[in-house]
């Protein structure tokens, strides 16, 4: 049944949407189109900062693949999402087609709270993706399956991109969004089954819940054709992940700095 609402919620959406890009002009500004602000396609490479385990106050480092790139102005990737645009309305400003985006796991043993307990894996999500441009800003939207059979949920994904500052050299993009994650999602992730328990990490079971974020992507011409790109972003748990015995802190940082070129 929740998969039935949440199609129908998608598809009334989409349809108010469609009626209401017929009023929007036929510019489209490529630069709010994702939150790292672009208007050429970027290759290069860049560290991350994220936390260890889900709901860690300890980090790690990782090194990352920088694209963000649209090829015939049909296919996309866009750091670790790629996708493709099956519909468009006729000035492309309202978009909508299939995405697939990573999510990474952890090892257990990287956390304090977490030792002992199983490694959660990487996969990887797959579902339909819309993205609205207005004179406003960017609304993306998607929803995720597990396609990788890691926790087997789902989530949904809301966005919206503004554009805050931009000159020739420097430009700097705001996003604020919601995750709505499943039950399975959140068991995955912020579970404790039988087997992991512990005295001090007692069984838990999550259901489903809504987390936010907010952040800022930035780019800077140091060169032609050469960026480095930034950003930053934190995320606040939802109370069925947050309530977790494992979790540590409910606001997640995440931040990143690279290095691309522009073709």
């Amino acid at each position: 049944m929740r998969h039935i609402f949440i199609l129908k919620t998608f598809g009334l959406l989409t349809c108010l949407i469609f009626v209401s890009a017929a009023q929007a002009n036929d510019k489209i500004d490529r630069e709010t189109e994702t939150a790292i602000p672009r208007s050429k396609n970027l290759y290069g490479v860049g560290v991350a900062v994220l936390p260890k385990t889900s709901g860690s106050d300890e980090f790690r480092l990782m090194a990352l693949p920088i694209i963000n790139a649209n090829y015939a102005d049909r296919f996309y990737i866009n750091a670790l999402q790629a996708g493709v645009w099956l519909l468009d309305s006729d000035d492309k400003r309202l978009r909508l087609g299939l995405s697939a985006q990573a999510k990474f796991g952890w090892d257990a043993g990287d956390g304090r709270l977490t030792r002992g307990m199983r490694d959660r894996d990487f996969t990887f999500e797959i579902g339909p993706a819309l993205r609205w441009q207005t004179d406003f800003g960017t609304i993306n939207a998607q929803w995720g399956l597990d396609a990788g059979g890691a926790s087997n949920g789902q989530t949904v994904d809301l966005q919206f991109i503004k554009n805050l500052y931009r000159d020739n050299a420097f430009k700097l993009n705001g996003s604020v969004g919601l995750t709505w994650s499943d039950s399975k999602f959140n068991n995955y992730y912020f579970g404790v089954s039988a087997s992991e328990a512990l005295p001090s990490r007692p069984v838990y079971s999550a259901a489903s819940s809504v987390e936010y974020k907010a952040g800022l992507n930035g780019s800077y011409q140091v060169a032609a054709n050469h960026y480095i790109l930034f950003g930053a972003s934190v995320t606040r748990l939802g109370d069925q992940q947050a309530n977790s015995p494992i979790v540590e802190t409910r606001l997640q940082p995440f931040a990143y700095l690279g290095y691309s070129i522009a073709y």
